[in-house]
């Protein structure tokens, strides 16, 4: 009786293409239509003038070639880029950006990561702070100033609300302005989880080996803002003095493992020093034992 489907194909087309549907239906179809779909972001404002412009500017020299928009729920990626992109981050994307292949590293949280000078010396020159880029450099864009007009024609067309204070501040930006603006947006609805600082009992390391990898560490990672020598470059201070934070005093090894560990956000409070933002945190990226070689390097170079 079961064999018998199999002797009339017209029949069996039918149920099977049924099956499909109901399942198409079940997976794909209903979910489109559930809150869960599209989830209401409290942090969720539409772009100013601004980062409006950016975007543009992102479109039409092809960042997307090279930068994805889009983290997938993978622990590997989580760790590396951050929080998962949720469907209710893009409402006001036109078109959407996520991107399909990585060449560069993905962007969907880059905002607030770096202050806006690393930003501008990144675009200015890639290689200044990453060693090997391929990265072309856009210092040229701050020679090309945004058109207020032309912008709030383009936020008409595309039903942005706006302000005519706001079209007025166009005045004077540049297109590096407007892409630094939009690339410090990105990733910002998601608030980050409050993190808890793995540094306790300091596990300071001073033989040679730990020293050597640190150095490593900080040859790849550091060295684009804080100097091969570790006494300050474009985007970082000097790490040889006895300033940490802004407060000419010395920090301990722990503190030490807590800057370089939950980075320095604009307003943390760090052993009673208050940053002023620009670094971004490691722990995820490096963990506990090679920021603890990083803490053995710089100590080693602060004795110098």
């Amino acid at each position: 009786m079961s064999g018998s489907i199999y002797k009339r194909p017209i029949f069996f087309i039918i149920v099977v293409t049924v099956v499909i549907l109901i399942g198409t239906t079940v997976m794909m179809v209903y979910p489109l239509f559930s809150s869960e779909m599209h989830p209401k972001m409290a942090n969720l404002k539409p772009y100013t003038a601004l980062q409006l412009a950016g975007r543009d500017v992102y479109i039409e020299n092809g960042c997307y070639y090279c930068h994805s928009q889009m983290i997938r729920p993978l622990k590997a990626e989580v760790m590396r880029y951050g929080e998962y992109s949720k469907a209710g981050e893009f409402t006001y994307d036109q078109p959407f950006l996520w991107g399909s292949k990585r060449k560069g590293p993905d962007l969907a949280r880059i905002g607030g990561k770096y202050n806006d000078k690393w930003h501008y010396e990144h675009l200015n020159n890639p290689r200044k702070l990453f060693q090997g880029s391929n990265m072309p450099a856009y210092g040229w864009l701050a020679k090309y100033p945004i058109d207020p007009q032309e912008m709030e024609a383009s936020m008409k067309a595309l039903g942005f609300p706006y302000t005519k204070d706001e079209i007025a501040a166009l005045a004077g930006k540049t297109k590096l302005d407007a892409l630094v603006a939009y690339l410090q947006n990105l990733g910002t609805v998601i608030p980050k989880a409050a993190k808890v600082s793995v540094a306790g009992k300091s596990e300071l390391v001073n033989d040679a080996a730990t020293i050597a990898d640190g150095k490593k560490l900080f040859e790849t990672n550091c060295v684009g803002c804080h100097g091969a020598d570790g006494k300050g470059g474009p985007a970082g201070p000097n790490l040889t003095d006895k300033v940490w934070l802004n407060v000419a005093k010395p920090v301990s090894d722990e503190t030490l493992f807590t800057i370089i560990s939950e980075g320095t956000k604009e307003g943390k409070v760090i052993d009673g020093r208050t940053a002023k933002g620009g670094m971004p945190e490691w722990d995820e990226l490096l963990g506990k034992k090679k920021i603890w070689s990083l803490v053995s390097y710089i100590r080693s170079i602060e004795a110098k």
